[in-house]
């Protein structure tokens, strides 16, 4: 006797079944990568033209320049007061005292590889091969003087 005829059609409903599902899953998935990829839901929108970019950015409102920071004294581990200074360098803003370092915050672009006591870098986000080393020297009148090498792989 036949194998079909003992057990019946059902392995070939089952096979057929698991055949079915598996291609509806696969059809299922390439119409929702397909959706998710055209915007269901965005609006289409069509290139800007060069006029209507200038147009734009001479609407867009000029950034505000910050005013130069001013010292400011800040109490000292020693009780007294010592004064603070910022200094805008290539890499990002440096805060210090005549003693140390205080904080030293990234310019966009750059990132904090480095800080200590009297020294500091910035390095570029992109490949990190320019750098803006900061050395704390010492200080004249009470304003912290810095050293400050821009360097890139090229030099």
């Amino acid at each position: 006797m036949r194998l079909i005829d003992r057990l019946g059609r059902l392995p070939l409903v089952i096979v057929f079944g698991w055949a079915v599902a598996a291609a509806l899953a696969v059809m299922v998935g390439v119409v929702g990568i397909g959706l998710v990829g055209s915007g269901l839901f965005a609006q289409e929108t069509e290139p800007l033209s060069e006029a209507d970019v200038v147009r734009a950015l001479q609407t867009e409102e000029k950034p505000v320049t910050p005013a130069p920071s001013m010292p400011s004294a800040t109490p000292s581990a020693s009780g007294g007061v010592a004064d603070t200074h910022s200094f805008r360098t290539p890499g990002g803003t440096v805060v210090a005292d005549c003693r140390r370092i205080l904080s030293m915050s990234p310019a966009q672009g750059f990132t904090l590889h480095e800080q200590d006591d009297d020294e500091g870098e910035f390095r570029d986000v992109r490949d990190e091969h320019h750098r803006v080393k900061v050395d704390l020297n010492d200080c004249v009148d009470g304003v912290p003087q810095l050293e400050i090498t821009v360097e890139t792989d090229e030099d």
